[in-house]
């Protein structure tokens, strides 16, 4: 309304605000981006297709990309199952470069909240890798596994794991 106003002023020869209109549509601008900046941070999702996850066990595979997250879901989060072809593979693994497998997520580097009231966040997004029964591919997980895997009767994993958080 203020930049129809002194539009409407500086036509008629008078300058209404006084060049206070460029540096208010400037404000309103810059206002707007803000706004859409941090509405596009609060739609972020966990892992969604094309994401390029770590694996942390000894299956073979180095790097997995999400083709689908199970149960008709568009995002997988914390301990959810997904789906995966694997992108980088050690030579003389059990899995090979190219393969599609299940994974479920150990690491998620979004916020996830727990029931106490914390929140766990971690540096990376990291898959173990599973069969079509859920049992895990590998012999060993390494590094830390959040005990929410439990909900989930992913309990294999946690055995296989060095550290529960």
């Amino acid at each position: 309304m203020a930049a129809s106003l002194a539009s409407k002023w500086s036509r008629v020869g008078r300058s209404f605000l006084g060049g206070l209109d460029h540096k208010l549509s400037g404000f309103l601008s810059t206002s707007h981006e803000a706004c859409s900046n941090s509405f596009s941070q609060q739609r972020r999702t966990f892992i969604q297709m094309r994401t390029i996850l770590k694996v942390v066990d000894n299956s073979g595979a180095k790097k997995v990309m999400c083709i689908q997250a199970l149960k008709g879901k568009k995002c997988a989060k914390l301990r959810d199952t997904i789906v995966a072809s694997v992108k980088e593979a050690h030579p003389n693994g059990k899995v090979k470069k190219g393969k599609v497998v299940y994974g479920v997520v150990v690491h998620a580097a979004m916020r996830c909240g727990r029931c106490n009231g914390s929140e766990v966040k971690f540096d990376d997004n990291v898959v173990v890798l599973v069969d079509k029964q859920g049992q895990p591919i590998g012999t060993r997980v390494f590094g830390l596994v959040p005990h929410e895997l439990r909900k989930k009767k992913h309990v294999k994993i946690l055995t296989l794991a060095e550290h529960i958080a």
